[in-house]
């Protein structure tokens, strides 16, 4: 059964799935602004490198964690915490950008502040999540100001 949803999913990602709305900007954003970011996910090697050698081929990621690439994925802390230790920082200075419940769920566990952008599943509110209806909806300083404690005003219209 898994490998038969993984496989459906890697031919959805090879015939070019899109960005979310907002996903291209926000990126671009966050690269002008020097702020490091990379891509963690709870999909094997395979679909993670044709995600970023197709939609995200313009991307340029500090890195990309798959679920290979820790001893358990999402929703365990695994992923999040190896993220931080590559970029050198404490969880607790890291922004999830999330939009299922597992993926929530791991980046809780390893401390970091959660800005969820639902998809398919709903993601349940808890203490510490901010939620956005899109990544239109969030900007490099409305992170910031996550990881400061207030994640009012994502907005990307502000600075």
């Amino acid at each position: 059964m898994a490998t038969a949803l993984t496989a459906a999913f890697q031919e959805r990602v090879d015939r070019g799935a899109p960005l979310r709305p907002g996903a291209g900007r926000l990126l671009a954003e966050l690269a002008s602004e020097g702020v490091p970011f990379a891509l963690v996910s709870a999909s094997p090697r395979s679909v993670v490198d044709s995600v970023i050698g197709g939609a995200l081929a313009h991307v340029s990621f500090a890195f990309t964690l798959s679920a290979d690439d820790t001893a358990r994925t999402k929703p365990h802390p695994d992923p999040y915490r190896a993220a931080a230790r590559r970029f050198g920082v404490p969880d607790a200075a890291c922004v999830a950008v999330e939009d299922s419940p597992d993926g929530a769920a791991s980046a809780d566990a390893a401390g970091c502040t959660v800005l969820v952008v639902p998809s398919m599943l709903p993601v349940p509110a808890r203490p510490g999540r901010i939620f956005a209806e899109s990544l239109e909806e969030v900007s490099v300083a409305g992170l910031r100001r996550c990881v400061a404690g207030g994640g009012e005003g994502l907005g990307a219209g502000e600075g």
